[in-house]
């Protein structure tokens, strides 16, 4: 074989075996060469160049876990699949279908998952002030709950060890898998095994729960509060990776006060590559509709110039870490939650009402995968609604209406059943926890009470009253009458301040809603961010009764409907007809 044979090898080869196989034939040649006298020195350097080179590809395939492929062109089986994006370049026919079809069972990139290993290292994002920090030897215990549905075996074993290998043993208490139910058979044999493996090093450590049947998120983090001892309770996604010294910063944070629930920082593991991205340190919020949110930390906090200390947080993620006993003690969380969502909410307002605190510490750091999809329920707006109702229900007094508002409900007879709340009524009672009212001007001021709204929903026109006006193209400043299909884009709010506006109300004082403007010219209505017509004052403040003509104030001109030489009708601004409006929901009598 000459030398020039080697030159014509492609790289990258067809796999690692094959890389293996011509290392073992280069090291032959070395053998020969160094038996002819005829074979320079320099030869046997370029050879020796060449099988670092494979010996590198081989160690690097392996690294990740993947085939080294063939430089031949693979037909991409998914062009349009969020998974292959940016990741997966290589992949044979073969891989591509399993990796796709995990994929859209998990929601993350499960078929790289399992060939990773299972003690990666992961980058350590903590603000450097945290790093040579010293906190107390005596701190409490903790136990770990780790809750799943049809996860991944692989990312359960991942979180285990993560946590096994990041936590000091003397602190470590126990983690308990909660299995709310799950199909996939490898959650049974191959996590058992795995558990089994522990147990040869920490025996009792790992502790399973599985559920019968599907109770949802909620019910699982209860069942493994249930079966916890230690003296605090972490109760995590099981889709997680712990960063060094995790555990300490929160640890000491409780010892101080056993009434704060705190958080560590979430950084997002991609669902794609599995790569972690870093997230600075934010309080988690929510809007009207009861959806999370992360949010800037109160003034006071900034001001300390020290991104290492905890912030005060309106409400918690669905990740947290508390006092046992205290979690019990104020409820722990409401078990008339169904599936999916505001249960952290509910658990973040009961917890500044009745005694306690949040904080998110930014020195505690968790990695956390974020689906690209949550395979167990495509559309979680629907318990998502019938949970928020629940807790504006127990919680939040007068302004339960304004969670009405944001899923654009009426306020009275909405029709959803959300289960029976007098337990937690009676909770609140006990507990003698302050009004919403405290909440709002003490923890979440940046919520806005919407307590000048008047009416909201679908406005329609008596003229046709199968159209709807609509915000129209988005961006764009120009509204529209449309078919009414009654989704965000229809729906209108009107405040006694006059404002009119349309394609939703946003939650906080601190955004900006779309307001329509009597441009004072021409006969086109306008859509403009309200900030806007404010500083130019323009023409954006109406006159409406309901069941009456929408006037401006400034101009005296009407929003009215005319059919144009298209023969559709479109939205105009005119002299007024004496047109009639009505809106979906009337708040009250206007």
């Amino acid at each position: 074989m000459r030398l020039g044979a080697l030159r014509g090898l492609v790289f990258p080869l067809a796999a690692a075996s094959v890389a293996l196989y011509v290392i073992y034939a280069l090291r032959g040649l070395r053998f020969h060469a160094e038996q002819d006298a005829a074979v320079g020195r320099e030869i046997l350097r370029k050879l020796e160049t060449v099988e670092r080179s494979i010996g590198e590809l081989v160690k690097s395939a392996d690294i990740q876990g993947l085939k080294v492929v063939n430089n031949s062109r693979v037909k991409k089986l998914y062009p349009n699949s969020e998974l292959f994006s940016s990741w997966g370049e290589g992949l044979s026919e073969k891989e591509q279908r399993e990796a796709e079809v995990l994929f859209w069972k998990y929601g993350y990139n499960a078929f790289l998952s399992s060939r990773l290993p299972l003690d990666r290292d992961i980058p350590d994002t903590r603000d450097p002030r945290c790093v040579n920090r010293v906190y107390p030897e005596n701190l409490p215990t903790i136990s770990v709950v780790l809750i799943y549905l049809d996860e991944a075996a692989s990312v359960i074993q991942r979180a285990v060890q993560s946590i096994i290998a990041r936590t000091p043993a003397h602190l470590l208490k126990e983690i308990i898998l909660v299995d709310d139910h799950s199909s996939n058979d490898d959650l049974k044999e191959s996590l058992d095994s795995h558990i089994r493996s522990v147990h040869e090093e920490r025996p009792g450590l790992v502790k399973v729960v599985r559920h019968t049947e599907q109770l949802g998120l909620t019910q699982a983090r209860i069942s493994g509060w249930e079966v916890a001892t230690g003296d605090v309770v972490a109760i995590f996604d099981a889709h997680i990776e712990v960063h060094v010294k995790w555990a300490e910063p929160l640890l000491a944070r409780i010892k101080a006060d056993r009434t704060v629930v705190v958080s560590p920082v979430f950084d997002k593991v991609n669902f794609d590559d599995l790569q972690v991205t870093p997230y600075e340190a934010s309080a988690h919020a929510f809007d009207w509709a009861l959806w999370c949110m992360y949010e800037s930390f109160r003034p006071d906090w900034y001001k300390m110039s020290d991104g290492s200390q905890p912030g005060k947080s309106p409400s918690i993620m669905g990740i947290l870490v508390a006092d046992r006993l205290f979690l019990g003690e104020i409820g722990l969380l409401d078990g008339g939650m169904e599936v999916y969502g505001g249960e952290n909410v509910e658990l973040g307002i009961r917890v500044w009402l009745c005694g306690g605190s949040i904080e998110v510490v930014p020195c505690s750091k968790i990695a956390h995968i974020e689906r690209a999809h949550k395979p167990y329920m495509l559309d979680l707006s629907i318990t998502m609604k019938r949970n928020a109702l629940r807790v504006a229900e127990v919680w939040m007094d007068d302004y339960k209406r304004n969670v009405n508002i944001a899923w654009n409900l009426p306020i009275k007879d909405h029709g959803i059943d959300i289960g029976d709340v007098s337990e937690r009524r009676e909770l609140r009672e006990r507990l003698k926890c302050k009004p919403f009212q405290w909440y709002l001007e003490n923890v979440y001021p940046e919520l806005d009470p919407l307590d000048d709204l008047l009416g909201y929903g679908v406005l329609v026109n008596d003229l046709k009253t199968d159209m709807c006006v609509d915000q129209g193209v988005i961006p764009g400043s120009v509204p529209v009458l449309y078919g009414c299909h009654f989704y965000s884009a229809q729906y209108c709010y009107y405040r006694k301040t006059g404002e009119i506006y349309i394609g939703g109300i946003k939650s906080h004082k601190y955004s900006s809603n779309r307001c329509l403007v009597d441009p004072g010219v021409g006969s086109t209505p306008a859509l403009h961010e309200c900030n806007l017509p404010k500083e130019k004052r323009f023409h954006m403040l109406w006159n409406f009764k309901q069941g009456w003509a929408i006037k401006n104030r400034d101009t005296r001109r009407c929003l009215e409907i005319a059919m144009g030489d298209d023969m559709y009708y479109n939205l105009v601004i005119q002299k007024c007809t004496g047109q009639r409006w009505t809106i979906q929901y009337v708040i009250e009598d206007f």
